[in-house]
């Protein structure tokens, strides 16, 4: 499409405007930018658990708590996830959408399994008296795991909205988008979990 404005010498100046907008890719940095905030905060909390974790104050210690059959089998439902996402984001690249759709479905049950052993875990702590006001051990334990917990159920919610935005708008450039960042968080999330797997249980246990 072009268009033509007059310049102060009379003479007109044409210029061509293909009719697409070409906005900075702010979004892809400020996502970025956020996921580094968010490392700090989890690194604040590993710090945390490192100074508190080994004091129970005459309590059970985690190789008393910790159920690691359990905790493997929630490690397992997270990373498939990671992979299922993964399969998602090759459907978007084919223009697929049901197969995003499908992918996206797979992944966000494998996100409320682990949310629901994870629930299922604290309960469990509570019920057996070791609740995050039994020890320091308990309360860096709980806000650590509690504090991923969360970025998972967010990141559920998240996933439903981008659901329902696909199947209405199809995938789109902002869809695309958003499903990108996303891509990042869950993948962050598994690399964080992988981080309390190691540190918090493994090293709890021994």
């Amino acid at each position: 499409m072009t268009a033509s404005v007059t310049a102060t010498s009379g003479a007109p100046v044409v210029f061509y405007d293909d009719g697409h907008h070409h906005p900075p890719n702010s979004t892809m940095l400020g996502f970025w930018l956020y996921l580094m905030s968010d490392c700090l905060i989890f690194a604040v909390l590993f710090a945390v658990y490192a100074v508190l974790g080994r004091n129970y104050a005459a309590g059970p210690s985690g190789a008393d708590l910790f159920d690691l059959q359990l905790v493997a089998i929630n490690t397992a439902l997270l990373l498939f996830s990671s992979i299922t996402y993964g399969m998602a984001m090759v459907g978007m690249q084919a223009r697929k959408k049901a197969q995003v759709l499908g992918w996206l479905a797979v992944t966000g049950l494998l996100g409320l399994g682990f949310l629901a052993i994870e629930i299922y875990e604290f309960h469990h702590l509570i019920h057996q008296g070791a609740g995050p006001a039994r020890s320091a051990f308990l309360s860096s334990f709980f806000t650590l795991v509690g504090t991923h917990g969360l970025h998972v159920t967010f990141g559920c919610i998240w996933l439903v909205v981008l659901m329902v935005q696909v199947q209405k708008r199809g995938l789109t450039a902002p869809n695309r988008r958003r499903l990108m960042c996303l891509s990042m968080f869950w993948h962050f999330l598994d690399v964080v979990w992988i981080g309390v797997f190691t540190f918090v249980y493994l090293m709890g246990v021994m």
